[in-house]
């Protein structure tokens, strides 16, 4: 069975892609997931660990098995979240290409790009990143520290016009995209940077 034949979005489903390194899988990963789940009345969330994200070298990084790993303990006891190493299986390394087959493959499925507000900042080097804007919504979820400058940041000045209120939330999925929304309430203050500083990873094994 192919990894897409296994991949966990069904048709009629409106499901979260939650994408990154997971370098390593925290707290903060976790509050983004739970609250897209209620707030974007979404089935599901799928978080894709990335086997290397082409903007950041591999000093400091686990394994991909321990940052799997990672990431099924910290989702554990909630059933309508999943890891996914659809990417590796793939050999897919940038978003908008896994983007561009899932929602090629599963037509019937409302998919929704979730990123924290930091990388909205970082958006522009992303490859195609005008293309996912117009390829799938998105939704972004505030990070300390990024309040200010993911609102004024290129990619959500470029799109200001497809931003929708965050009271409307709930229909993002099935919103035509461009259509983005910026979630302000997140909390969760943990960071992969400051896990990894700390010394508590990567665990190369």
């Amino acid at each position: 069975m192919s990894a897409l034949a296994h991949f966990p979005a069904a048709a009629g489903q409106r499901v979260g892609l939650l994408g990154g390194s997971f370098n390593p899988a925290h707290r903060g990963h976790l509050e983004i997931s739970l609250v897209a789940l209620k707030l974007l009345a979404l089935d599901r969330v799928v978080w894709m660990v990335s086997p290397q994200n082409p903007l950041k070298t591999k000093d400091a990084l686990g394994s991909y098995a321990a940052r799997v790993a990672r990431a099924q303990a910290t989702i554990a006891g909630n059933p309508r979240l999943f890891v996914s190493q659809f990417e590796a299986e793939m050999n897919l390394r940038y978003s908008i290409d896994t983007v561009m087959l899932l929602t090629r493959q599963r037509p019937n499925t409302r998919f929704v790009f979730l990123m924290g507000a930091d990388n909205l900042v970082a958006l522009p080097r992303w490859k195609k990143w005008v293309t996912l804007f117009e390829t799938i919504p998105i939704a972004v979820f505030a990070r300390p520290g990024w309040d200010l400058a993911a609102p004024a940041s290129k990619a959500a000045q470029r799109f200001r016009s497809a931003r929708l209120p965050v009271g409307a939330a709930r229909r993002l999925a099935a919103a035509r995209p461009p259509a983005w929304v910026y979630v302000p309430f997140t909390h969760d203050e943990t960071s992969a940077t400051a896990i990894r500083q700390a010394g508590e990873w990567p665990q190369k094994t």
